[in-house]
């Protein structure tokens, strides 16, 4: 991974779940919702297969929501999606373990020559989490959507991430593993987008979902070549 992806980068907007962490942290935290709700309805759990018809499905079409199509075929009422979404947020947290390895060597690597900022969709838990794994000294502005008040795909939450972080658009970057959250708000801005193909990301994308993104990787490793210019690399 050689080709810089812009020159005047100033910065690194961050996705959680997928670039981050698992997202099987996620799915856990989902079903455990589903079988409550259920439970609720006299059903039994959710056969896993079904569950992951769904979310592959949902997955691969990177649009549309996930929740409320669990809702519908699981629950049998789309209306429970806020009910779902709910119990989810009590159950979701990211256990010891869970973070991919290619993580601190990459913040290692850009943090100091890059500003460094959390853009997610997360709970108030997760800054522990990311205090715990050792990112506490290596993110510059920290945008949970649980604490800041703002969720991706609004343009309110990148352009209170650009304020934070004291850069423009077009001298940032947005790595995270959904088209429909992290790719195409960002790129509507005016920034730079990096599709990591973990987690929510699609086990096969299309030629044109791999045609959105400034650069498709499959993880984080090796990432700074593409966003330090040669002089600020380690």
């Amino acid at each position: 991974m050689t080709t810089l992806l812009r020159p005047d980068l100033r910065a690194v907007f961050l996705d959680v779940g997928g670039p981050i962490y698992d997202d099987e942290n996620f799915v856990a935290a989902v079903l455990t919702a589903l079988d409550e709700v259920r439970a609720e309805q006299g059903r039994g759990p959710v056969e896993r297969a079904d569950f992951r018809a769904v979310y592959d499905r949902v997955r691969a079409a990177q649009g549309g929501s996930l929740r409320g199509a669990l809702a519908e075929e699981l629950l049998g009422d789309r209306g429970l999606r806020q009910e779902l979404h709910d119990r989810t947020r009590a159950h979701w947290v990211h256990p010891e373990g869970t973070m991919h390895a290619d993580v601190l060597p990459f913040l290692r690597a850009v943090h100091g020559r890059l500003t460094v900022a959390i853009v997610a969709n997360q709970e108030r838990a997760v800054w522990d989490a990311l205090h715990r794994d050792g990112l506490g000294d290596l993110v510059d502005v920290w945008g949970i959507s649980a604490v800041v008040g703002h969720e991706k795909p609004s343009p309110e939450f990148f352009g209170w991430a650009l304020e934070q972080a004291g850069v423009a658009p077009e001298q940032t970057v947005h790595v995270g593993n959904r088209l429909d959250t992290d790719v195409r708000p960002a790129r509507a801005l005016g920034l730079a987008t990096v599709w990591v193909l973990r987690g929510e990301a699609p086990d096969h994308p299309t030629p044109e979902q791999l045609a959105e993104p400034d650069l498709v990787v499959p993880g984080l490793a090796g990432l700074e070549d593409a966003l330090l210019s040669p002089a600020a690399r380690p």
